[in-house]
């Protein structure tokens, strides 16, 4: 299964959702929708090089991010779902981000061409392995649970 892209002209566009990326529960799938579209932002400022309103956009993901992987490891425990591997793949997304951010405030706001192309992909490439490959591990203890579970 893998993470469906928008194309245009044949140029990757971003990333679209899927029922079939959905893991079982309704949280976890609607902060997913949300990093789809973050993500999808992002890559088009890099690629229009929108340098004014990239470390504002990539502030908020790291954010949102760090909101989202606090929900993940709070429903996994309480469904007794083990998340050693699971955190450390999130901890390493959170250390790219903030290499990303420093890496830009380095370059005074300009990445160069090969910088601009690695991270353009980098983060939609992640998140469609993260979601289908490790989230997804999550998805048949999950289906024991109503859609709307939330930890109390």
């Amino acid at each position: 299964m893998a993470m469906f892209l928008i194309k245009y002209h044949g140029c990757q566009m971003g990333l679209a959702w899927a029922e079939e990326l959905s893991v079982g529960n309704g949280r976890i799938d609607s902060e997913h929708k949300k990093l789809i579209t973050m993500v999808n932002g992002i890559e088009y400022m890099i690629r229009a090089k929108d340098n004014f309103a990239l470390p504002q956009a990539l502030e908020q993901l790291e954010h949102w991010a760090t909101l989202h992987f606090s929900e993940e490891e709070s429903i996994a425990r309480a469904i007794n779902f083990p998340f050693d591997q699971h955190s450390l793949a999130h901890k390493y997304l959170l250390k790219e981000i903030r290499y990303m951010k420093d890496e830009l405030v380095a370059k005074d706001g300009l990445w160069s061409d090969d910088a601009s192309e690695h991270y353009s992909s980098f983060l939609s490439d992640w998140l469609s392995k993260h979601v289908t490959d490790v989230d997804m591990k999550m998805k048949p203890v999950l289906q024991n649970y109503p859609y709307d579970f939330k930890p109390d």
